[in-house]
């Protein structure tokens, strides 16, 4: 089994602006890469779990947060940091009902754990919410660190 870094995505790889689904409005945090290639180097998989209420809330589309994935994983590879995979949840209870996937649920961080093989109990989840840290609380991830700027 597989060893993973779970990193939220807004206020932990990026500045929370607040739905950020614009590259020109994406900010790295001054520690993501060194982190990430830390942990890449003592063999864990980079994994991103982020909640992306926007889309349900029609702030942007899926095709928005696909485009700003994808060059934000590019800017990651420039570094020689690989991300294994970018787990998102579209959804928002309000907006599109209940869902297994939105953290606190701890559906993306089981969907990770089952494609990729991971050991939770080896792994690391670092968020800025409690709700972050909540999930993996319920996923039985071994670490959890809650980072607030």
């Amino acid at each position: 089994m597989k060893k993973a870094l779970f990193l939220d995505r807004d206020g932990i790889i990026n500045i929370d602006k607040g739905y950020v689904y614009k590259i020109e409005d994406f900010v790295f945090t001054d520690f993501i890469f060194e982190l990430a290639l830390q942990y890449q180097q003592k063999g864990y998989l980079i994994i991103v779990i982020t909640n992306q209420a926007g889309i349900a809330r029609g702030y942007y589309t899926i095709e928005d947060f696909n485009v700003l994935t994808n060059w934000m994983i590019k800017k990651f590879h420039e570094r020689g940091i690989y991300v294994t995979k970018v787990y998102f949840c579209p959804h928002h209870p309000d907006f599109t009902g209940v869902c297994r996937c939105r953290k606190p649920n701890t559906g993306m961080i089981l969907d990770a754990k089952r494609e990729f093989d991971i050991d939770l109990k080896k792994s690391i989840l670092i968020g800025d919410k409690e709700s972050d840290i909540e999930a993996g609380r319920r996923a039985e991830i071994g670490e959890l660190i809650l980072r607030k700027h």
